[in-house]
């Protein structure tokens, strides 16, 4: 009876495959070539390209006979300066360190402080500001920026005027007097001080040395560009030079002190002086352009008829030994020289808060001295 039972099974599933039942499917084939695949893998997006990389600026060295200097002069300076209040003095010449001396207790690291060295600074931020278009004109009114102006009689003094220092705003420079310079470091409101002094001339008319129009000029780069003239300047120019150590102080409003306040290394303050030297390029980039530069150092106004000289937009300019100058001078002795026809710069920094003009001599007596032209 069992061995029925199997027969009569077999027979059945032999019967059903005969009727075509589904046998299990085979696992599909999968072809070598990718592009024969009827669902194409797309590609992965391409990276972006990374900005070219930039070292950061390094001042070359050499000796001073290789630049054309007379090393023994040079080192003369050196024994010199021990007797005196300069802390820093640097010298460069064709975009090369050939001199460098510091008072014990600071290096190339110090910070200093290069008082009105600073409007020369605020000057190059002003054209870049015109330059990037956030200053129409240097024939724009004050008011038009600073509203605080609008209805005064400051109204109309140009950007132009502040520059060259022709404002007519009744100013003294550390005299003392609570009208003063002094007076501004004490004001709640610095821009509204400066507004609030009497209009002693017709603007562009006489030349008075006013640290309160440089600071007009700052305040008006805050309102033009969003930015203090700190930041704007960062930005646009001290970054790309790799001027990593400036700082520069500020009034109680936040604007940043455009007459005064910048702190930086004796080697950054040379390249404030190698910019302009270069008509405005840096490494091979236009930071600013050469008209500005041209303009900015030459005779805008007579100065103040003395010693310094003459004055472009927030440059001097005077002959040192016969050799056509330009510089950025500071209370107490601070300096940024630059000689186009030597290719030089030097800076000076002073310690102490007596004779402005005492490194003068250093300059002439031994850094254009030693130059072979």
């Amino acid at each position: 009876m069992k061995r029925f039972v199997s027969i009569l099974l077999a027979a059945l599933l032999l019967l059903t495959a005969c009727a075509g039942g589904s046998p299990v499917p085979a696992a599909p084939e999968v072809s070598a070539d990718p592009a024969a695949s009827s669902s194409p893998v797309s590609p992965e997006p391409a990276p972006e390209p990374e900005p070219p990389s930039r070292s950061a600026f390094a001042w070359p060295e050499a000796e001073p006979g290789e630049m054309g200097m007379d090393a023994g002069l040079l080192s003369s300076m050196e024994e010199a300066l021990e007797d005196s209040h300069v802390t820093a003095a640097l010298v460069v010449r064709r975009g090369t360190v050939v001199s460098e001396w510091y008072a014990e207790g600071f290096d190339e690291n110090t910070v200093f402080p290069m008082h009105s060295c600073s409007k020369s600074f605020t000057g190059a931020i002003v054209g870049a500001a015109l330059e990037d278009g956030f200053i129409g004109s240097l024939e724009d009114p004050i008011s038009q920026y600073l509203p605080q102006a609008a209805g005064t009689d400051k109204a109309e003094i140009t950007l132009r005027q502040l520059l060259c220092q022709t404002s007519g705003i009744r100013w003294y420079e550390w005299n003392g007097r609570e009208d003063s310079f002094m007076g501004l470091m004490r004001a709640e409101n610095w821009v509204d001080y400066v507004l609030s002094q009497p209009l002693d001339h017709a603007p562009g008319t006489v030349f008075t040395y006013t640290t309160g129009g440089s600071h007009l000029l700052s305040a008006v780069v805050q309102a033009a560009t969003g930015r203090t003239a700190a930041e704007y300047g960062a930005e646009r120019l001290f970054s790309r030079m790799d001027m990593d150590s400036v700082s520069w102080n500020a009034d109680p409003q936040g604007v940043t002190d455009g007459g005064n306040g910048v702190r930086l290394t004796a080697r950054d303050a040379a390249k404030l002086g190698q910019l302009y030297l270069n008509g405005g390029v840096w490494e091979g980039e236009r930071l600013l352009s050469e008209e500005w530069i041209r303009q900015s150092v030459s005779r805008q106004s007579a100065g103040s008829g003395g010693r310094s000289g003459e004055y472009g937009y927030q440059w001097w300019l005077r002959s040192f030994s016969g050799y056509p100058t330009w510089y950025a001078m500071g209370y107490g002795g601070q300096f940024i020289f630059v000689t186009p026809s030597l290719d030089l710069v030097a800076v000076f920094v002073s310690g102490g808060l007596g004779d402005t003009y005492a490194p003068w001599p250093f300059f002439t007596d031994y850094v254009l001295a030693s130059c072979v032209p």
